[in-house]
């Protein structure tokens, strides 16, 4: 069989952290190439010039999911990326990084609370599906943006490498 399994998988110890600390974003068309060895990208080649923006995000706040869609019948499986993002303060600034996201296909690195950066949109890439925006009421509600982005891809997320997400933001 050519989809024989490999290992199984034991329970670890409880130190896992959930949430986002940070998301990379870049444009899609920007993105050459990825290195990739055992579901591990070790590399990513950038147009010359074009950098990764970072997203920085509070705790407790930003997530990244995927769901995965099989279909015995049809003989397919695909997986929904979706990464939500909050941008606090209403401002034009933030309210204008928000249509270019729009108008643009995107690749991710989100960089978890455990230090895990995981990439998003590799092949078809994420498109902003949602997004809120508000004043909020009382004294401590959000004033600022919600973003969601998401997107299909063929299998899940791979890791990233400690020095790929190192080197995201560099130019070229």
């Amino acid at each position: 069989m050519a989809c024989a399994l490999t290992a199984g998988f034991t329970l670890d110890c409880r130190d896992s952290m959930g949430g986002l600390k940070e998301v990379y974003l870049i444009e899609l068309a920007n993105v050459i190439g990825f290195a990739e060895v055992s579901g591990t990208v070790t590399g990513i080649t950038k147009a010359t010039g074009k950098q990764f923006y970072k997203f920085e995000q509070l705790p407790q706040t930003a997530s990244a999911t995927e769901e995965a869609t099989g279909s015995d019948e049809n003989g397919t499986f695909f997986v929904t990326q979706t990464i939500e993002l909050f941008l606090n303060k209403m401002q034009a600034s933030v309210r204008n990084q928000i249509k270019l996201l729009a108008q643009n296909r995107l690749v991710a690195v989100a960089v978890d609370r455990n230090g895990k950066g995981f990439l998003y949109g590799q092949t078809l890439g994420l498109s902003y599906n949602a997004g809120t925006g508000g004043s909020g009421t009382a004294y401590g509600d959000r004033n600022g943006y919600g973003v969601t982005l998401s997107g299909a891809e063929r299998e899940n997320a791979f890791e990233v490498n400690a020095a790929t997400i190192q080197a995201l933001t560099t130019q070229g």
